[in-house]
């Protein structure tokens, strides 16, 4: 094999084509230089160069776009064409090697070596080669239509190497960067061995296409069966005078179920009721008792879920930000987004939130999801009796619904929200069924990863959501309900941070829903000490809001009907009578003094703590024991036990035993309207008979709580941050506790601490040693 000089040739760059020798291939030509290089050859022997671009979207190509191997053509036609370019009919004549580029003149011309080559037949190697590439390319025609069956009678003919490999490549359909392989490899064994490769990766290429077709081919015959048999159905509706929407409703809603991600489960008891759908009339009960059915099934979350937040620093910052104190609930959910971020497969814990009205139970359910970054829903079970509200009716009865439960689940839009249930103290029950026993499923994290619902009959996972209950009491919660809940109590709030929760949170808040702004109003702090002292008396702040409301509604009215104001209107202390009328609780006088028979007692109520005054008076009669005050049973009890153990010790006060025969007792507790029970008034009563029988005076600044034995042991009591808040609000100075009750001292604000004396005790002895003068 040899290179034989050629000379100098105008030459063509050719943008994904390459041209063999032998073949006869037409082309476009749009290029100004290009056209100038055929109108050189044509002036001369016809001769062209054609040499394929490397780059085809390079409109100027320099001698380093161009390949260095090209094919020198002969132009057998010529047609200019009406939009000035030029359609051209060429044959390729032999291989060059370009040795030089002109590209400077007008004319592109290029220096080239014809490239000799032997004719590459005669030897075993070569033959073999030839009859592979046959065999192959036959077999590639047979898998792509796109090559002519003809081009095979040319092949079988050729019985140059060289030529056949030229021939095979130039009817294969690869890429240039193939072809132009094929062109520059000069030596037939060579050029033979590189298409046997191509041709190999084809060929499986083409099979793979084939097999791909055929699957194709198959599922569309079955869409297209059932297009057929649909098409069917619906003509034979049509002749029986049925609808035929009733096809392209359960279409449609096939579509939609294909967009949903679906439980295993879900997805064939919904192919089932689809294909009931399908034999119902469209008008029947049946049909939109079915319908309904399905849509809930396509409403409802079943995977998916909110991601929570990892960031726990911006969770505490929300915390924050929504809620002033509660540290013990704030720490759970830090604590629980701790764990979360750790194992990710915590399952959602269920809070219970137990305090008075109006301490923020339900608000801290919201703020909660939101430092999750969950979805929060709410449901208020107060007044609730019937099962079905949870648990959801049979689909057999009319008008049918899912439980409340499922239908939170909808409106939250994901299967891990926040749903808070409130008021759960306060469910009942009747005929119709317990709606706390149906609550129990619910509440329990090792049952509720299956919640079937009465209605959908088929279990939603509910471990993943987070539930928080609130409660005023606990002692009206079922027990096995109670124990399946972690209970966090919110106690009552203290005058100072109510007044920093009006500072804080309820005064910007209130200004910012009337309309003013911090330049237009300002509240002093002595303005919200009063409010809160003196017209407001509970343990949360629902009532401050309220009044802070009926104060920026009355600026208001000021501001829009054009008095001449001077801003910021400042509001004050002494301003208050104006804004929200006279006071509304006075300080209680009758602690001023010492009295007999008259003690502090100190009771917890649904709304916090409150002063207990408790009377006792004794007059001539028949010793009977009158108790008003409408007093519950259990605080009846505590009467009675307090006399009883009264009498033993009444001897060392000198008392002669018909005294109790000769004389009636009378014990009252004042605000009669109000219903009261419980057993921690046992010591407050014992001491008033005390004082009373002995007729010593009890200490006005002191107070006390305190269940009371028949042996005289002071047993101990619940909520005793309410009741020395209450006691702390009352101005009292000092307050008896039981002895066992010192633990709980930790939880009262360092504020109350400071400012009282407590005693703890754990006989009646040492009350009375310290309340009686």
């Amino acid at each position: 094999m040899e290179q034989k000089d050629s000379g100098l040739l105008p030459f063509l760059p050719l943008r994904d084509v390459v041209v063999f020798p032998y073949m006869i291939v037409p082309l476009f030509v749009g290029r100004e230089n290009s056209i100038k290089s055929i109108e050189k050859a044509m002036s001369s022997d016809r001769l062209l160069l054609l040499v394929t671009q490397k780059n085809p979207r390079v409109e100027e190509p320099k001698s380093a776009d161009i390949y260095e191997v090209g094919t020198v053509a002969e132009i057998l036609q010529m047609l200019k064409l009406p939009d000035g370019t030029y359609k051209i009919l060429v044959e390729g004549l032999y291989r060059v090697q370009i040795t030089e580029f002109n590209m400077s003149a007008e004319i592109l011309t290029a220096v080239v070596n014809k490239v000799e080559q032997d004719q590459g037949s005669g030897t075993i190697q070569i033959s073999a080669l030839m009859r592979n590439v046959i065999n192959q390319f036959e077999t590639y025609i047979r898998l792509n239509k796109k090559v002519p069956l003809e081009i095979m009678m040319v092949i079988n003919n050729t019985e140059d190497a060289g030529r056949l490999a030229d021939i095979v490549t130039a009817h294969l359909l690869v890429n240039v960067k193939k072809k132009q392989e094929i062109l520059e490899a000069c030596d037939p064994a060579e050029r033979l061995e590189k298409l046997a490769v191509i041709l190999n990766n084809e060929i499986e290429i083409l099979n793979v296409e084939k097999r791909i077709r055929n699957r194709v081919r198959q599922q569309l015959d079955k869409v297209q069966k059932e297009y057929y048999l649909r098409e069917q159905l619906k003509a034979i509706r049509k002749e029986l005078g049925e609808d035929e929407e009733t096809g392209e409703e359960v279409e449609e809603l096939r579509k939609k179920a294909k967009k949903i991600s679906m439980p295993n489960e879900v997805k064939e008891r919904f192919e089932e009721e689809l294909k009931k759908m399908s034999r119902m009339q469209p008008g029947s009960a049946e049909h939109a008792v079915s319908r309904n059915y399905v849509d809930w099934m396509l409403c409802l979350p079943w995977k998916k879920s909110t991601k929570d937040t990892d960031d726990l620093n911006k969770s505490i910052k929300i915390l924050e930000q929504d809620h002033y104190g509660l540290k013990k609930v704030k720490e759970r959910i830090v604590e629980f987004l701790a764990v979360r971020q750790l194992t990710r497969k915590l399952k959602g814990p269920i809070l219970c939130l137990v305090g008075p009205p109006g301490v923020g139970k339900t608000s801290l359910g919201k703020s909660i999801a939101r430092s999750l970054n969950r979805n929060f829903v709410r449901f208020s079970l107060g007044g609730i009796r019937d099962e079905a509200e949870i648990r959801g009716h049979r689909r057999t009865y009319i008008g049918a619904l899912p439980g409340k439960i499922i239908q939170l689940l909808k409106q939250a839009g994901s299967r891990n929200p926040v749903i808070l249930l409130d008021e759960i103290d306060k469910t009942s029950s009747d005929f119709r069924g317990d709606p706390s026993s149906a609550l129990l499923e619910v509440l329990d994290p090792e049952q509720n990863s299956s919640f079937n619902d009465n209605y959908l009959s088929l279990p939603f996972d509910l471990s993943n959501v987070m539930f928080i209950t609130t409660a005023n009491v606990t002692n009206t919660i079922p027990a096995p309900l109670y124990d399946r809940m972690e209970v966090i109590r919110i106690p009552g709030y203290t005058e100072m941070e109510k007044i920093n929760i009006a500072k804080k949170y309820l005064v910007p808040k209130q200004l910012k829903t009337h309309g003013l702004s911090r330049a237009k109003c300002r509240f002093e702090p002595d303005a919200l000490t009063g409010i809160v002292r003196n017209y407001t008396r509970e343990a949360g702040v629902r009532s401050l809001e309220r009044s802070i409301q009926a104060v920026c509604r009355k600026i208001a009215r000021n501001v829009v009907s054009g008095k001449s104001l001077k801003f910021p209107i400042i509001v004050k202390g002494k301003d208050l009578k104006e804004y929200l009328g006279p006071v509304k609780y006075l300080d209680d006088k009758s602690h001023t003094r010492d009295e007999i028979g008259t003690v502090n007692g100190l009771a917890w109520t649904e709304v916090g703590g409150v002063l207990l005054p408790i009377e006792v008076l004794i007059y001539e009669g028949k010793g009977r024991l009158q108790l008003t005050g409408q007093l519950g049973d259990v605080m009846k009890e505590s009467a009675h036990a307090a006399l009883s153990f009264v009498r033993t010790i009444s001897g060392q006060w000198k008392i002669r035993k018909e005294f109790f025969e000769k004389h009636d007792i009378h014990v009252h507790v004042p605000e009669g309207a109000i219903p009261k029970d419980g057993p921690s008034a046992g010591i407050a009563m014992a001491v008033a008979l005390s004082s009373a029988v002995s007729r010593k005076k009890v200490r006005h600044e002191i107070g006390m709580t305190g269940e009371i034995t028949l042996r005289g042991r002071v047993l101990a009591i619940g909520g005793v941050k309410e009741k020395l808040l209450a006691a702390y609000q009352a101005h009292l100075l000092e307050v008896i506790l039981p002895l066992e009750n010192q633990k709980d001292m930790d939880e009262i604000p360092a504020q109350i601490r400071s400012k009282m004396k407590f005693h703890f005790v754990k006989t009646i002895d040492e009350v009375l040693q310290l309340s009686l003068r």
